[in-house]
C-alpha cells in the first residue's frame, strides 16, 4: 500500500466541531454545550517484585525483578459547560441525584466529533452518567459575557464507537 493511500485514511479532527447528546427526558433544546473536557481513560499499573534464584552482585539472596502488569481500568469525570438559560433541567437532575435517586437518574451521554465537511467521524459513549457537581459562573456588572452553567459528571463506562459500523457515515 502506498504512503498516499495510507494518508487518505488518516484525518485530523478539530476540537471545535462536536456535539454532546444528553437526554434528560425533557425538552433538550437548551443543551448546546460550549465546552466539554476531562475525557480520560486510564489503567492502573500493578508492580510485582520477585526475587529470582540468580545471585546479584554481593547480595546473599537472589536478584530482585520487578514485573509490571495491567490493573483496573477507570475513567475520569467530564465537565460540560453551556450557556445558563432559564431552564432548570440540569439543576433538577443534580437535585434528584443528590436526593438519592441516582440509580434511576443515570444517563447515557454521546459525544460526536465532526470533520471539516461536518461529517461525523468519531463517536464516544459514556454509560451510567450522573452529576457530581453543579456550578454557575461568577457574575460581574462590568462584564458582557454570557453566564455559564457547569456540571461535573461521573460515568461508569467509556467506549469509543466506530461511526462507520454504527452507520453514521
Amino acid at each position: 500500500m502506498s504512503l498516499l493511500t495510507k494518508l487518505g485514511t488518516f484525518e485530523f479532527l478539530t476540537k471545535y466541531s462536536f456535539y454532546v447528546e444528553l437526554n434528560l427526558g425533557w425538552n433538550d433544546s437548551d443543551a448546546y454545550f460550549l465546552e466539554c473536557q476531562g475525557f480520560t481513560r486510564t489503567q492502573d499499573v500493578i508492580e510485582i517484585c520477585e526475587v529470582t534464584s540468580q545471585k546479584w552482585a554481593d547480595a546473599s539472596k537472589g536478584k530482585p525483578v520487578i514485573t509490571k502488569l495491567p490493573g483496573n481500568a477507570k475513567s475520569g469525570n467530564i465537565i460540560l459547560r453551556k450557556g445558563l438559560t432559564v431552564s432548570k433541567n440540569y439543576w433538577d437532575w443534580f437535585e434528584e441525584v443528590e436526593a438519592g435517586k441516582w440509580k434511576d437518574k443515570r444517563k447515557n451521554i454521546y459525544m460526536a466529533i465532526y470533520n471539516q465537511e461536518r461529517n461525523e467521524r468519531a463517536r464516544f459513549l459514556l454509560n451510567g452518567a450522573w452529576p457530581t457537581s453543579y456550578k454557575i459562573s461568577d457574575f460581574d456588572a462590568n462584564s458582557h459575557e454570557i453566564a455559564i452553567e457547569e456540571m461535573e459528571i461521573a460515568f461508569e463506562e467509556f467506549q469509543r464507537e466506530d461511526p462507520r459500523v454504527m452507520g453514521y457515515f
